[in-house]
């Protein structure tokens, strides 16, 4: 397995090494302060003080043959632009990176980043739904739609799926049921829908808000 390189080890960044170390990859870390490198060098594979933004400190670090590349870094706008350009000149084509804003993103993706996220914004938009009590879980994707964990809405309780036809008249599909002291079902026609279940769900947001506000 490819080494990955995380560039930026505050928050986002030093959740996705570890979490990545902890999953069997080789992580390089790399960052300026070196407050940061000493932490996480009893956390990841190998951690650097290094300035990502230099094409020869890169190859100096051997990027050309790593698997991935995650440029984390949030707040120096003009440092995550140039460590994405440096990774793209040297030939890395699998490169995550993080945007603050969609200017941000917009040139991020022309100099060669593969993925932009935006972890502020899709964790905000999280903490909005999961304020709605009967939304267990959210997951958006990105084109409106999104999979949801959520208590079975009062309309369907007592009924087979196939009877409560969800999908015709509610546009959702539940895809898997949970009981309390059960295993996951995955949910067939003639599931039958108990007042305590927690349904796992798939469809449009709004659909998904309006289903788990019945």
């Amino acid at each position: 397995m490819k080494p990955v390189l995380v560039v930026g080890l505050g928050r986002f960044g030093g959740a996705v090494a570890r979490t990545l170390e902890r999953m069997g990859h080789e992580v390089l870390g790399a960052d300026m302060d070196p407050l940061l490198v000493q932490e996480f060098s009893r956390d990841l594979t190998t951690v650097v003080e290094a300035d990502c933004t230099d094409a020869a400190t890169l190859e100096k670090l051997g990027v050309r043959d790593f698997a991935a590349a995650v440029v984390a870094i949030g707040t120096d706008i003009e440092a995550s632009v140039l460590t994405v350009l440096a990774l793209s000149d040297l030939g890395l084509s699998n490169i995550w990176a993080k945007a603050t804003n969609d200017k941000h993103a917009a040139i991020l993706e022309r100099i060669g980043a593969a993925h932009v996220v935006f972890p502020e914004q899709r964790m905000g938009e999280r903490v909005a739904h999961l304020l709605n009590e009967r939304l267990l879980d959210f997951i958006a994707f990105d084109d409106e739609f999104a999979i949801a964990r959520l208590k079975a809405p009062e309309p369907i309780v007592g009924l087979p799926l196939v009877t409560s036809a969800c999908r015709k008249k509610y546009e959702v599909t539940v895809v898997g049921v949970k009981r309390k002291g059960e295993n996951f079902i995955h949910a067939v026609p003639d599931t039958i829908i108990f007042p305590d279940d927690e349904l796992v769900v798939l469809g449009k947001i709004a659909d998904l808000e309006r289903f788990s506000a019945m």
